[in-house]
């Protein structure tokens, strides 16, 4: 390990993503236009850095500083695209909005290539997860439109009982501020988007501060895919955008991924908060309990990657590995190996697995995560851990990890990997009972029997209990949510159309002069509420 990192010379990137940077985007979305920006810009750094002359230039663009008044006059778009529920989007049938879904997907394919490109570049996501990201995005917007038609064809039924004739729909619920985490910039973002879209709320659409640019290639996607106002981008600083759209309480639902911290923060700025649905997908401290039975070829891969995979940068990461007392050493050793065939470098690198961190100061504060560890008993038991380079940092394995060490408790959203030697399964139970997070677990071990009361155990601490795997999100059809300080609200392809709607119904009296009128309203298809359509 001679050498930590190869930052490149400019002219060793490829051509494509040469071709990506520098891109200054002066553009955003309101009330169907796409409109010109000239003011206050904030530039936008990359972890990649790359030689430019003698030094190293990371610069790759920048993006509009908006204030009170432009996220107002988004805010104002959305509203009135709205319209109390009388707009042309929330009153448009199922079927018309598919359509206009379905174009923007289209739409979207087409940028697939710039949008990975500006993944790499904006947050050092490798190329085959970029990739990935994309792709999923379609997949999800895909299986929304497939979960929204069995929806209706449920709702297209009648209830007859104790003399009224009842149709039960979900109606949507209004204008959605939409905030996704950086780390997965477009595909968690748009699992709020997209279902407050289809299910005809409108939406106001905040990009994370980090992750910005990549959705610029977009704009004429929504802009051509929906009627005006129905879709509205604000970029610039939170206070300055986000506090004046949540204080006036005209926001409905607030999708947010991100802290605790800031998500209550915004709660309370809401002048109603009993009218504000929230969902929210937030932080976790998930941990990874290996029993002594264990399989450790499996238990090694999947709590690498489970830990590593971007480089932590995930809420379902593992952030804390218990190992039994009679397994430990085998254990570090095995995981410490699997750590040293992982590949560093740049996000284009073919095969790569670690790569340089987006967040300012982000190597800073996982060293010093490492260095109150050591100042507290620990080591860093793996071959040059903890070594770092600019925004470069590589996989630290801190051992023995104890309650009094910052890196117990703070989710690290990185590459330190603290591990626990346990002796009796009350320790790490005790941990998690203790947390406050509770997102998911990982479980390895081979008894049935103890493994399914640890089960029993943790499913009423946490919301997903991995057995012999990692902690995930997907697929994308399973609820995803967390109990304590780390989510409210579920989220997956049908959950989250619940999220941004509510069940409404119309009722009647069974009496012969009702059946009539509701008879003419159907066979005439008078309505797009009250109807038996069924959508192929």
């Amino acid at each position: 390990m001679s050498e930590l990192i190869h930052f490149p010379e400019f002219s060793e990137i490829p051509d494509d993503l040469k071709a990506r940077v520098p891109l200054h985007q002066r553009e955003y979305l309101v009330n169907g236009d796409i409109r010109a920006w000239d003011g206050e810009m904030q530039e936008v750094y990359s972890p990649v850095y790359f030689k430019s002359g003698s030094d190293f230039d990371n610069l790759i663009g920048s993006y509009p500083l908006m204030g009170e008044k432009e996220a107002m006059e988004a805010l104002d778009a959305a509203a009135v695209a709205f319209n109390k529920g009388k707009g042309e989007w929330p009153r448009m049938s199922i079927s018309g909005r598919i359509r206009c879904m379905l174009n923007f997907v289209a739409e979207l394919k087409k940028n697939r290539s710039d949008i990975i490109n500006l993944l790499m570049w904006e947050i050092g996501k490798n190329r085959k997860d970029s990739e990935v990201e994309v792709d999923r995005t379609v997949d999800y917007i895909i299986d929304t439109i497939q979960a929204i038609k069995d929806l209706d064809r449920t709702s297209s039924r009648f209830t007859i009982t104790q003399g009224v004739i009842a149709q039960v729909r979900r109606s949507p619920l209004g204008v959605v501020l939409c905030m996704g985490p950086f780390n997965y910039p477009l595909n968690e973002t748009y699992a709020t988007l997209i279902p407050a879209l289809i299910t005809g709320c409108t939406v106001i659409f905040k990009p994370p501060k980090l992750g910005v640019l990549l959705h610029q290639p977009i704009l004429e996607a929504f802009k051509n895919s929906f009627p005006k106002g129905v879709v509205n981008t604000v970029y610039g600083d939170g206070k300055a955008v986000i506090t004046p759209l949540m204080q006036s309480g005209r926001i409905d639902v607030l999708a947010f991924i991100g802290t605790s911290q800031v998500a209550d923060m915004l709660k309370k700025t809401h002048p109603k908060p009993h009218r504000l649905r929230s969902i929210l997908g937030l932080e976790a401290k998930n941990p990874a309990v290996i029993l002594p039975d264990a399989d450790l070829n499996v238990a090694v891969n999947e709590c690498v990657d489970g830990a590593l995979a971007y480089n932590g940068q995930r809420c379902t990461a593992l952030k804390i590995i218990f190992v039994h007392e009679s397994i430990t050493q085998t254990f570090l050793d095995l995981f410490n190996k699997k750590i040293s065939s992982l590949k560093c470098g740049m996000p284009w690198d073919p095969g790569v697995n670690i790569t340089p961190l987006p967040e300012t100061n982000k190597t800073e504060y996982l060293n010093a995560l490492v260095q109150d560890a050591l100042s507290k008993g620990a080591r860093v038991v793996n071959e040059g851990g903890g070594r770092f380079d600019k925004s470069f940092f590589y996989p630290a394995v801190l051992y023995p990890v104890n309650e009094t060490m910052r890196a117990y408790n703070e989710e690290q959203f990185g590459p330190v990997v603290p591990v626990i030697s346990f002796k009796d399964i009350s320790e790490p139970l005790t941990y998690i009972e203790n947390s406050n997070y509770g997102q998911q677990a990982s479980i390895f071990g081979s008894e049935a029997g103890l493994l399914s009361d640890l089960m029993d155990t943790l499913v009423n601490q946490v919301c997903r209990v991995n057995l012999n795997s990692k902690c995930q999100r997907g697929p994308d059809v399973l609820p995803f949510t967390g109990r304590k300080d780390s989510a409210e609200g579920t989220l997956s392809v049908s959950d989250a159309l619940r999220g941004f709607t509510i069940r409404t119904l119309v009722a009647v009296k069974e009496t012969e002069q009702n059946k009539e009128i509701v008879s003419e309203i159907l066979k005439e298809r008078m309505s797009s509420f009250l109807n038996t359509d069924f959508i192929l």
